[in-house]
C-alpha cells in the first residue's frame, strides 16, 4: 500500500497558518511512509471562491517550503483537483445514494428549518435535526416538485445510539448519533458540501490516511456512514490539536495575525515559521527547539504529537525567527533576504510615483516611505487627538471599515476607494474625516502618501492587521460592544 494524505484549503480567504500547519504534518507523514502528498482545492462556494486565492494558497505553501506530488497546478493520476470541476462525478454518487434510500431530496425552506429547530428548543430537546422531522407529505413533495421549488440532497443518519470512532492519536472516540444531524450532501445549485465531496474525493484519489484538525470530530461519524453506505473502506483518521492563543482560545485573527501572508509581509523567514508549527503539538527526539523541514522529516512520528492544545505565540515566533537571522545567516545572506523582502525594485515601482512627487532631496524617501516596510506602527491613542471622529464614533469608523476591507475579493486601488467612499457616504462622515483615522492606522501619520494607495501597496494582510492593530491601541471592543456594532453594521450594508 502507498500511503497517500492530501490537505484541501478553500480558495475564499486569507492563506490561514492553520493550513500550513496541517499542510506540514501531512507532508511530514507522507514522506516518512514513502507516499504522496495530494493537494485539493475546495472550491465548491462559487460565491466566495477566487483563482486570486488559489494562486496565494499555492504561493504562501511554496514559500514555506511545503511542495505537494499531485495537485491543480502539476497535475496527477487523479484529477482534477479542483472540487469545482467534478460536479458530475459528486452528483452521480447523491444519486446513487437516492437510489439506496441513503439519502433523500429536501424541500425544506430556511424559515421551515428555523421554526424547526426553534420548536426542538422550546422542548427543551437538543439534538440535531433528523430525517423525519424534515420529512413533508406526499403531495407537499408532488406540489413543490411541480413549482421546481429548490432542494438539497441530505444523508439519512440514524436516530439514536452509540458509534465509535477509530482515531490514530485517540485510539476508540465513542460519539453519539443524537446529535449527528440529516446532513447536507448536494446544495440546491448542484455543488456538494464538504461531506459529500471530502469522501467521494478521498475514496476516487486512494487517499490511506486523512490528518486533519480535531474540529472535524464530530464530523467523523457522518463520513463513516457514508463509506459504509458506499462500502468503501474509510481512511485512517487522525484528528490533530488545534492551534490556540495565548489565551487558550481557538486562533483566530481578532486576537493573533493568522494569515502566512501578514508574517511573510512582516518579514519572518520561512524556516523559523515551519520550525514554529512543527513544534505545534510535536517535538524532535532530543527535545531541540530549533530544527528544519529535512531534520524534522528525518525524525518524524505521528505518535509524538500530544494532544494539549498547541499555543501559537507571535512572541515565541518572533523569538525563533530572531535565532534563525543571526545564528543561520551569514552577512550576504542577511542582504540578500533584505532585498527579496522588500528592498527590491519591484517593491520600490510601486512605492516611488507616489514618493517622487513629495520630495526635493533624497534623503525625504525614508521618512516618507519607511511605514512600507515596517510592521506594525508606534501609534497610541493619541496618535488619533486632533482628528474629528472622536470616541465611540471614531472605532465604529475603524471597526467598519475593517470589515469591509475584510470582505473585499479584489485588493485594487479602485475597488478600495469605492469601498471605503460608500461607507463613508453610508454613515454620512465627509470623505477627508473618514480617511483620517485610516491614514495614521496605516501609515502612523495624517500626512502621508493617498491611505489607498498606500493599503493598494502594502496589500490586504498588513492593512488588515494594521487597522486592527490601531482598533486595539483605542481601547478594542467588548464582546457586548462588537455585537452592537455588528448589528449596526448588518443594518447599513444589507
Amino acid at each position: 500500500m502507498t500511503v497517500r494524505t492530501r490537505i484541501a484549503p478553500s480558495p475564499t480567504g486569507d492563506p490561514h497558518v492553520g493550513t500550513a500547519y496541517i499542510a506540514l504534518f501531512n507532508l511530514c507523514f507522507a514522506r516518512k511512509h514513502g507516499g504522496k502528498f495530494v493537494l485539493r482545492i475546495e472550491d465548491t462556494d462559487q460565491t466566495r471562491s477566487t483563482t486570486e486565492s488559489e494562486q496565494i494558497i499555492f504561493d504562501s505553501l511554496r514559500w514555506m517550503g511545503l511542495d505537494w506530488d499531485e495537485g491543480p497546478d502539476v497535475g496527477g493520476d487523479y484529477g482534477p483537483y479542483r472540487q469545482s470541476e467534478r460536479k458530475d462525478i459528486y452528483q452521480k454518487y447523491a444519486q446513487e445514494l437516492i437510489d439506496k434510500e441513503h439519502a433523500f431530496r429536501c424541500y425544506r425552506t430556511a424559515n421551515e428549518l428555523d421554526a424547526l429547530r426553534l420548536g426542538l428548543k422550546e422542548q427543551g430537546i437538543n439534538r440535531a435535526l433528523k430525517p423525519y422531522d424534515l420529512q413533508l407529505p406526499r403531495d407537499e413533495i408532488e406540489k413543490r416538485e411541480a413549482a421546481n421549488a429548490p432542494y438539497v440532497i441530505r444523508m439519512n443518519v440514524p436516530v439514536e445510539g452509540k458509534v465509535d470512532i477509530e482515531d490514530m492519536l485517540r485510539g476508540t472516540m465513542e460519539l453519539d448519533w443524537l446529535l449527528v444531524d440529516a446532513q447536507i450532501l448536494l446544495k440546491s445549485d448542484g455543488m456538494p458540501t464538504y461531506h459529500l465531496a471530502n469522501v467521494v474525493d478521498d475514496h476516487l484519489m486512494e487517499i490511506t490516511h486523512v490528518l486533519r484538525g480535531e474540529e472535524w470530530i464530530n464530523s467523523a461519524p457522518k463520513h463513516k456512514l457514508l463509506y459504509d453506505y458506499f462500502g468503501w473502506d474509510m481512511p485512517v483518521l487522525c484528528h490533530l490539536p488545534l492551534l490556540r492563543n495565548p489565551d487558550k482560545s481557538k486562533l483566530s485573527k481578532r486576537k493573533n495575525p493568522t494569515s502566512i501572508l501578514y508574517y511573510q509581509r512582516m518579514g519572518y523567514l520561512p524556516e523559523a515559521m515551519i520550525n514554529y508549527l512543527g513544534r505545534m503539538g510535536w517535538s524532535m527526539p532530543d527535545d531541540s527547539e530549533k530544527f528544519t523541514l529535512q531534520q524534522m522529516l528525518d525524525n518524524f512520528d505521528i505518535q509524538r504529537v500530544s494532544l494539549g492544545g498547541p499555543i501559537f505565540d507571535v512572541e515565541k515566533l518572533s523569538w525563533l525567527n530572531g535565532m534563525w537571522i543571526r545564528e543561520d545567516l551569514s552577512l550576504e545572506q542577511l542582504a540578500e533576504r533584505l532585498h527579496n523582502w522588500a528592498f527590491n525594485k519591484a517593491y520600490l515601482d510601486k512605492i516611488l510615483p507616489h514618493a517622487q512627487q513629495r520630495m526635493e532631496t533624497l534623503s525625504d524617501f525614508t521618512p516618507l516611505a519607511s511605514f512600507f516596510t515596517a510592521g506594525m506602527l508606534p501609534i497610541e491613542s493619541r496618535s488619533f487627538e486632533g482628528i474629528k471622529l472622536q470616541g465611540d464614533d471614531l472605532i465604529q469608523a475603524l471597526q467598519f471599515a475593517l470589515w469591509q476591507l475584510e470582505e473585499l475579493r479584489h485588493w485594487e486601488r479602485d475597488v478600495l476607494f469605492d469601498a471605503m467612499k460608500t461607507l463613508a457616504d453610508t454613515l454620512d462622515i465627509k470623505i477627508k474625516d473618514f480617511f483620517a483615522p485610516l491614514f495614521i492606522a496605516i501609515s502612523g501619520s495624517t500626512a502621508s502618501i493617498s491611505v489607498i494607495d498606500s493599503m493598494a501597496i502594502l496589500g490586504p494582510d498588513m492593512s488588515r492587521a494594521r487597522v486592527r492593530f490601531a482598533i486595539n491601541q483605542l481601547g478594542g471592543v467588548g464582546k457586548k460592544k462588537l455585537k452592537k456594532l455588528e448589528k449596526a453594521y448588518q443594518e447599513i450594508t444589507k
